[in-house]
């Protein structure tokens, strides 16, 4: 009796999806777009793999990532091409690319110890593209667009702003700084279901840019959160901060008060287990090193902002 051929599990062929075999390709070196029109139409409508476009990326080499430079600024432009157009779905997917590559990038970078700053630079028109970006992103921030989509606006300005690990050093900034946003997310904190979902990121946004090369220079957000006077959005600021350390307090108060009802044997148990395992308070640092940011937005607006002492927003 004849037997059926069994295909093992290492002669298996793993099937990957069509957008993975195009970052593959596309970090590669190869042309993907040849002979098709309409390749990049297409892409933007395939949903992107976050996880393995930021390992690909992030496993090159420096040569490697040298020589898909080409293709890796292709990439950057069609992504800032796609969001002009009105399909929700091109947008979302593009932004979400975008935020990828660029997020990516930054790591890699570091670990390898190259200039990300250097690497972008040789992006053709950057400083067009850039300035582009970053309007398109206005525009999709004041408008009626996605949440999804204001999130990814807002997470992608907060990649270009902390791209770099030192922020004074990050030129990306500049052009954040010569563009009208500082008024577009001081409305954002105005409206409260917008500033309820994006709240947290626009005041971590305001707080980054003001401590841009703080006192080298004038900086325009130090100036305007000095001079903001718009009540709606000062309140809105300190909704934003109060909240979240509200939360934070709020789940240590908890844990503790469970810690203090539990039996003398779950206490007996918990201290036996911690001379052994110590994890809970490397993650109650984490928990704390989380709300900096939201310290140094408190400090930042009492510091700048007269109005905020004077009538007790915080």
């Amino acid at each position: 009796m004849a037997t059926r051929k069994r295909s093992g599990s290492g002669s298996k062929r793993q099937f990957k999806e069509k957008v993975v075999q195009i970052y593959e390709c596309l970090l590669k070196g190869d042309d993907v777009s040849q002979h098709n029109a309409l390749f990049w139409d297409e892409f933007f409508l395939l949903k992107p793999k976050v996880a393995t476009l930021e390992n690909e990326i992030q496993k090159m080499s420096v040569e490697q990532l040298q020589a898909a430079k080409p293709n890796i600024n292709i990439l950057f432009n069609q992504c800032v091409k796609i969001l002009d157009q009105q399909n929700n779905i091109r947008v979302a997917y593009g932004m979400l690319t975008l935020c990828t590559l660029l997020d990516s990038l930054s790591k890699t970078a570091v670990e390898n110890q190259i200039d990300a700053i250097e690497f972008l630079s040789g992006f053709e028109n950057l400083p067009d593209q850039i300035q582009k970006l970053l309007t398109l992103c206005q525009t999709y921030l004041e408008g009626d667009s996605l949440d999804t989509v204001k999130a990814l606006c807002l997470k992608l300005i907060l990649i270009l702003t902390t791209g770099v690990e030192s922020i004074n050093q990050n030129t990306l900034i500049e052009y954040i700084m010569m563009s009208p946003l500082f008024d577009c997310l001081v409305n954002l904190l105005c409206d409260v279901p917008t500033r309820q979902r994006h709240g947290y990121d626009v005041v971590l946004i305001i707080t980054l840019l003001v401590n841009y090369r703080k006192y080298d220079a004038t900086n325009p957000y130090v100036v305007k959160l000095s001079i903001l006077d718009d009540e709606l959005a000062l309140n809105g600021y300190s909704q934003v901060i109060t909240s979240s350390l509200a939360d934070f307090c709020n789940q240590y108060n908890s844990e503790h008060a469970e810690q203090q009802n539990a039996s003398w044997f779950s206490s007996l148990t918990n201290i036996v287990g911690n001379m052994f395992v110590s994890d809970e308070g490397g993650f109650r640092t984490q928990q704390v090193r989380a709300n900096n940011a939201l310290l140094l937005a408190l400090y930042e607006a009492i510091h700048l902002n007269r109005i905020v002492i004077s009538t007790h927003h915080m």
